[in-house]
């Protein structure tokens, strides 16, 4: 399904058909039986005519016609059931091509390149998934089929139309080649009106889901009918698209209905004249005429298919934009890291990874930084060969100005981007021979930017651990003194937590992120600011948190307060994307001038609430690279 979609869009109506035939791979079984249940349906429809006219033609002589009106009956019945089973086939294989589509973008979002999340509103690629897959769920389960279908009923019907009175089917010819020309005139402006409406109902999800997830904000600034005002004029933007493509279908379906009745008109009144001049039988004409009114509705078919094709490539196009979009190469399993294991209590955690072979030089550290440059952009860098290791047991601290990398250093750590050059080494081996999965299980982090999502505590416990037991469970709630929450929430680990955990203070969603992280037992924690939204009495029980966490695993910390790293074991001092000290807090005051800075200019200080921390970042804050 997926290598499908990705194919670059034919823009002709042949070229639509195809791409649309592609999209039925895995499902051309359901085609075939409703392509063959459809045109039994129609063929049981071009019966009714001939038994029509002989019921006429013996009504007309004084025979009987009982019969032949009950094998119309029998006809008209068989028609609507074959018809309605071909349809509920349709519409299940349409159910199920939406179904591939969904899971195959669901795939690829979820593994993009970080960078491209940046580039690509969220709210415009979810609309991919939604908007877009159920326009094409619709293409496919009725344009594709009423396409051949009607065509072919449309030419048993012109066949036997033929038979009858081949004069008067010239003149439904010519009625007919005239509104298909108009027809053709219209199909490109559907498409591209059609597309601009998809691209415009993506943009007002993007402008809806931004505005949404920053309401609180709105709320405070009084920014509601601002935002209103932002938001509707997208709405506005994607009603001008839907406008458009509506002036031209209406445009269009006037012109197959207007053909189809005048050609209609001209058989009743040019057959009537026929049979009165005894070219015809009363019977051929009412045969002929049911042929003409059956034809509306194979034709309107095959004109409603051609436009709603053009119209769904416009959402396919979006589609395949989106899967060819650059994600996280699929990477073999390295078979030599170990899986996840039973712990305490039925707990499933990740086993400790495979260390590096001992050398004279003792065992390599956990994490390991040589000479690694890093930019977002070109000619831009971020890092500028930073050099540092951090050992299997204890805590090392990043400090330094805002700008100056150490949340790049994470993202690298993390595998969310790669070194432009220099190298990252996990226990001695560099992580360009390990998988990003076998780095990322070494590894656990606490964002500063705290991730709740929608659910109960115990779901977003045991996010990273999903097996976790219950022992597990309790046993990491007291580390990261959670016990108040638990027993605040109705329903306790059960309670749930609402969207982004907004039944949570800040500090309370950044514990609830450290129970998650130690859970999963990881070999190396990053804690990036983890006190920053923490008071006095939390701080000091999350330092000692962190000092028995040190003690099984490597800590990797960045923080701006001094109550947080002066307990490290070693602090790395970033300047300009370099490392340019590092020692204990007693070296560093010193022996480096760009610690005593930070440290006189309150960069770092004791706790004293968040509103010191917070003074000296707004102090010092300047635009970072993203």
């Amino acid at each position: 399904m997926t290598a499908a979609a990705t194919k670059t869009p034919d823009r002709s109506t042949w070229g639509a058909v195809t791409t649309m035939y592609r999209l039925t791979t895995g499902h051309r079984a359901s085609v075939v039986v409703a392509t063959v249940l459809t045109l039994a349906g129609s063929a049981l429809g071009l019966a009714q005519p001939l038994v029509a006219r002989n019921i006429v033609d013996a009504g007309g002589h004084g025979r009987t016609f009982w019969p032949l009106l009950a094998l119309l009956a029998t006809l008209f019945v068989t028609e609507a059931a074959t018809g309605a089973v071909g349809r509920f086939v349709l519409e299940r294989m349409g159910e199920g091509v939406v179904r591939g589509l969904r899971h195959g973008l669901i795939g690829r979002l979820l593994r993009l390149e970080m960078n491209q999340y940046h580039r690509h509103r969220t709210g415009d690629l979810i609309s991919r998934v939604t908007t877009d897959t159920t326009l094409l769920r619709d293409v496919v389960s009725q344009a594709l089929v009423d396409l051949v279908t009607g065509a072919l009923a449309a030419a048993g019907a012109v066949v036997l139309m033929a038979w009858i009175d081949p004069l008067l089917l010239l003149l439904i010819a010519l009625t007919v080649a005239t509104a298909a020309l108009v027809v053709a005139s219209l199909l490109k402006g559907i498409r591209a009106a059609s597309a601009h409406m998809q691209d415009s109902v993506g943009a007002l999800a993007a402008e809806l889901e931004r505005a949404l997830g920053a309401l609180p904000m709105v709320r405070v600034h009084r920014a509601e009918d601002r935002e209103a005002t932002c938001i509707g004029k997208r709405a506005d933007a994607a009603y001008d698209a839907g406008v458009r493509t509506a002036k031209l279908a209406s445009v269009m379906s006037p012109a197959v209905e207007l053909a189809v009745q005048g050609s209609f008109l001209l058989v009743l009144v040019i057959g009537g004249l026929r049979v009165n001049g005894h070219a015809n039988s009363l019977g051929d004409l009412v045969a002929f005429l049911l042929y003409a009114s059956y034809l509306v509705l194979p034709l309107s078919s095959v004109f409603r298919a051609v436009g709603l094709m053009q119209r769904g490539m416009g959402a396919y196009q979006r589609i395949a934009q989106a899967l060819a979009l650059p994600a996280e190469p699929e990477e073999v399993v390295d078979h030599a890291e170990p899986a996840e294991r039973a712990g305490p209590a039925g707990c499933v955690v990740r086993a400790a990874p495979r260390r590096a072979e001992r050398t004279g030089k003792g065992e390599a550290p956990a994490l390991a930084l040589h000479d690694v440059r890093f930019g977002y952009v070109p000619d831009r860098p971020v890092l500028n060969g930073v050099s540092f290791t951090v050992p299997h047991h204890g805590q090392v601290a990043l400090v330094g100005r805002s700008g100056t990398g150490k949340s790049t250093i994470f993202a690298l750590v993390a595998r969310f981007h790669e070194p432009d050059s220099g190298t990252l080494l996990f226990d001695g081996r560099p992580a360009a021979e390990l998988s990003r999965g076998a780095c990322r299980a070494r590894i656990a982090v606490v964002d500063q930017n705290t991730h709740v999502v929608h659910g109960s505590l115990r779901d977003n416990i045991t996010y990273a651990a999903p097996g976790a037991g219950d022992a597990e469970v309790r046993r990491v709630v007291e580390l990261a003194r959670l016990d108040g929450v638990v027993r605040r929430l109705p329903g306790g680990l059960s309670g749930v937590l609402g969207e982004r955990g907004n039944t949570l203070s800040a500090g309370e969603r950044q514990r609830v992120a450290l129970a998650r992280a130690l859970l999963a037992r990881p070999a190396l924690l990053l804690l990036d600011e983890p006190t920053s939204h923490l008071d006095a009495i939390n701080e000091a029980a999350l330092t000692t948190l962190m000092k028995e966490a040190a003690q099984e695993c490597a800590l990797l910390v960045i923080a701006h307060r001094l109550s947080t790293v002066r307990h490290a074991d070693r602090i790395i001092v970033l300047e300009e994307g370099r490392t340019v000290a590092s020692g204990s807090h007693e070296e560093l005051l010193t022996t480096s001038p760009s610690y005593r800075a930070l440290a006189a200019g309150q960069m770092l200080r004791p706790a004293q609430g968040t509103s010191g921390a917070g003074a000296a970042r707004a102090a010092h804050e300047r635009p970072r690279t993203p």
